[in-house]
């Protein structure tokens, strides 16, 4: 991929795609934005939730991140990306979805698994993906004989659950979970067979879906 490829490409969008959504974009700027969903998803090249669910422009308020993380709820700091992005889509959006997307063959994950502390490569990453870090410790002592690709597609699917649990922790989405007003969803999709699947919270397990 080279940037003479992104212009073009652009080209093309300006001349296609967006001429046959025009009317939409117009209303969406003239009127604001108004989508129903807000995605949170991880930043890997491969897994753009646009393309995934063939959404339109205005369709989807996406927030992403390494292994498409929710922090919880913590007024200590200053910078608060996610947390303040999640707080637009909810308070000022008033989205009715919030929907955890995660991926099998996630980096971040992958990076968590095979931490190593003498490894002084990266500054945040570590810390960032360390909310894992009781998850993981979940894996390995429920699936003792399991693989390495097994035990990491396990803590793939259990980062959404971390990220699910999370949510509950500031007021204003547990309230309006609480009174129906939001709900959420957790997702998977092995980005290898485009195959998705949805956490069923009745059976306790990811469910395909066809």
């Amino acid at each position: 991929m080279s940037v003479d490829k992104l212009l073009q490409g652009y080209r093309e969008f300006r001349a296609g795609a967006f001429l046959e959504s025009r009317e939409l974009i117009e209303d969406l700027v003239k009127r604001g934005q108004r989508p129903d969903v807000a995605v949170i998803a991880c930043s890997d090249s491969r897994v753009d939730p646009a393309v995934l669910l063939q959404a339109d422009p205005g369709d989807l308020f996406v927030i992403r991140n390494v292994a498409n993380l929710v922090p919880p709820m913590e007024e200590e700091g200053t910078y608060h990306g996610t947390s303040a992005a999640i707080e637009f889509a909810v308070i000022g959006l008033d989205v009715k979805h919030l929907i955890v997307l995660g991926h099998a063959h996630c980096g971040g994950i992958e990076k968590m698994m095979s931490a190593d502390p003498k490894d002084d490569t990266f500054a945040y990453l570590p810390s960032w993906v360390s909310m894992l870090a009781a998850a993981h410790r979940r894996v390995l002592a429920t699936m003792p004989g399991a693989d390495v690709a097994a035990k990491t597609r396990a803590c793939e699917r259990n980062a959404v659950l971390v990220s699910l649990e999370n949510l509950t922790t500031f007021p204003w989405v547990r309230e309006r979970v609480e009174t129906g007003k939001l709900s959420l969803h957790g997702w998977y999709v092995d980005i290898a067979t485009a195959e998705l699947s949805a956490y069923d919270g009745e059976a306790g397990k990811f469910q395909p879906v066809d």
